[in-house]
């Protein structure tokens, strides 16, 4: 019963560390998304026709 409870334990500490990388690999996309969104209104606004 305890080296299933080591294993389940060991198990559950991996996805929680994978779980907690990937919200910071997306939300660091989000923002790397974000900045050339405004690049490109900055561009847009700047080329506008009179």
């Amino acid at each position: 019963m305890n080296n299933v409870l080591k294993v389940a334990g060991t198990i559950g500490a991996a996805a929680m560390v994978m779980f907690l990388t990937a919200c910071n690999t997306v939300e660091g996309a989000g923002q790397d998304i974000e900045s050339v969104g405004e690049e490109i209104e900055e561009t847009a606004d700047e080329n506008k026709p009179d």
